[in-house]
């Protein structure tokens, strides 16, 4: 129906939106505001990881990769998706470098010497 006032969704937008709750569900608007409302700045950390299946896993191999002392790399096109990483991180204590668009050549290189 192209009546008045309808507008036909954009193929590309609702790909964008997939992408992003496939990835991590706070990746939508207002999301992370209706699940953790009310919470304490613990129960919101673990709803972090617990809304996303990715998280759960990453959460788990992180786990084993701390105490077999591997380094990792992670990857993402997404600079919301690493706020939420940095966040993650954060809260589970693990050292991180954060390497993206803002970052300087210079300082991305001090970074991967460490």
């Amino acid at each position: 129906y192209a009546g008045k006032g309808y507008r036909k969704p954009n193929l590309m937008n609702i790909l964008m939106q997939q992408r992003k709750v496939c990835s991590h569900p706070f990746l939508l608007e207002s999301v992370e505001d209706l699940i953790t409302e009310g919470l304490s700045e613990a129960e919101t950390n673990e709803m972090r990881i617990k809304s996303s299946a990715k998280f759960v896993l990453l959460d788990k191999l992180l786990q084993r990769f701390r105490e077999e002392r591997h380094k990792v790399l992670i990857f993402s096109q997404m600079v919301k998706l690493l706020d939420i990483l940095e966040q993650f991180c954060d809260y589970r204590k693990y050292q991180f470098v954060r390497l993206d668009g803002s970052t300087t050549r210079f300082e991305r290189q001090i970074s991967i010497d460490k």
